[in-house]
């Protein structure tokens, strides 16, 4: 779960939302360091082999199918998540880079 703003977002929703979209093959979404709302939703792509997918596409698909609130306020595309050893993606390894050198960290 994130705080953006005072409202509660649950991560899982939204990655659900995202998965839906054809060229998406896995997702992760956390909380970035966002000054007004405290953090701010982002997403973190890869996509099905062969597919493409721009970061305004994958936004205005949120857009139509969650509240507004909730929908990533940026979405990166990489080749691959960072896994464990079990195939869990290793979410700390992505939101690591955004939250560091701030004062209040998301673990």
């Amino acid at each position: 779960m994130l705080i953006s703003g005072g409202e509660n977002m649950y991560t899982r929703e939204v990655e659900d939302v995202i998965l839906l979209h054809p060229p998406v093959y896995e997702v992760a979404v956390f909380g970035v360091p966002h000054d007004i709302w405290g953090e701010a939703v982002r997403a973190i792509v890869s996509l099905k082999p062969g597919m493409k997918a721009s970061e305004r596409e994958i936004i205005d698909f949120c857009r139509q199918n969650i509240a507004s609130y909730t929908k990533p306020k940026s979405v990166e595309v990489i080749d691959k998540l960072p896994k464990n050893a079990y195939g869990k993606i290793l979410k700390r390894e992505l939101r690591e880079k955004y939250w560091k050198g701030q004062e209040r960290r998301i673990r």
